[in-house]
């Protein structure tokens, strides 16, 4: 008999229909019916597939009495209540490594984009502004200073891909990375007044929020880019903001927003910065990979009682 599956998450139709094939698929109604239906149903499932969007609290897990495996569409987990699921002994998978490649292409472009201009000077030729005027001059990258806040599998992507760019490159993180050359920086506000970019690809959540604060973007300076690929939630997007606006540093990459989908109509008015719609993932052949990595993790879950990709403990 199939195992009863509930889908609580924003994922791709296809990977909905390959799991409505494999198991009783379920998807969590709307708030106005969601306590009646999990009151009637939620002891029915044994399993729970979501996505880093929208993830799941401890109240949806309490509501599933026999829950045993949650699977995740994405590898951000903080809207994951993975303590809460671990306390009761639920598995729960999620998708690393498939996505480091994009999101690494994504920061580096971000970056060149936003320094050299690329996007404004689009804007700039499109709009027959060439006709009249030469569009100003940009900021190099190569042999920049490159400081990384976050030092992870991504991380790791980005710095390799800043090599190329023969880039100096530190990172800041709670403690030092052992099989890395590149050098810790144990104080944040330190990198920031180093780093002519600052890309910032640490995890969310309570522990990180407003990690990026108004001293640190003080201290990136008026010359200092940001490109922030994480979170929306690690900046404080109104410091932001205001340090934007005021040319306390020089511009901004962003893929990710405090408030998603809802961008502060301040960022939409600076042509220093690149806004993107949170897709540092969104290739096909990634999200296919990230499909491939949630399916299978309910798959080996139940059949050989493991995940290929558990989420680790908070």
């Amino acid at each position: 008999m199939k195992q009863r599956l509930l889908n609580a998450g924003r994922i791709p139709p296809a990977l909905e229909a390959r799991l409505a094939e494999a198991y009783q698929l379920a998807t969590l109604p709307g708030d106005c019916d969601r306590a009646a239906f999990l009151a009637a149903h939620g002891a029915e499932f044994t399993a729970l597939v979501t996505s880093a969007a929208v993830g799941t609290d401890e109240a949806l897990i309490a509501a599933l009495p026999n829950l045993r495996v949650i699977s995740n569409f994405g590898v951000g987990l903080d809207r994951v209540d993975v303590a809460a699921a671990q306390r009761r002994g639920i598995a729960v998978g999620y998708t690393p490594d498939v996505l480091n490649e994009c999101v690494a292409d994504a920061a580096i472009g971000l970056m060149l984009d936003v320094a050299r201009g690329f996007s404004a000077a689009d804007r700039f030729v499109r709009s027959g502004e060439w006709l009249k005027r030469q569009f100003p001059l940009m900021h190099k990258v190569s042999g920049a200073r490159l400081g990384m806040v976050g030092m992870g599998r991504i991380g790791r992507a980005i710095a390799d891909r800043a090599a190329g760019f023969r880039m100096d490159l530190r990172y800041h993180s709670r403690r030092p990375v052992g099989d890395v050359s590149w050098q810790h920086e144990p104080s944040l506000i330190e990198l920031a007044k180093w780093a002519d970019f600052l890309i910032v690809i640490t995890a969310g959540g309570p522990q990180t929020r407003h990690l990026i604060n108004a001293s640190v973007l003080d201290a990136l300076g008026p010359e200092g880019f940001l490109v922030n690929v994480a979170r929306g939630s690690v900046i404080d997007e109104a410091a932001l903001v205001q340090a934007l606006v005021e040319k306390r540093i020089t511009g901004a990459g962003l893929d990710v927003f405090d408030d998603e989908p809802h961008v502060p109509q301040q960022l939409m008015a600076l042509d220093n910065v690149v806004l993107l719609p949170h897709i540092a993932s969104c290739t096909r052949e990634t999200r296919q990979a990230m499909a491939d990595r949630v399916f299978d993790n309910l798959q080996s879950f139940f059949t050989e009682g493991r995940l290929v990709s558990a989420a680790p403990s908070p």
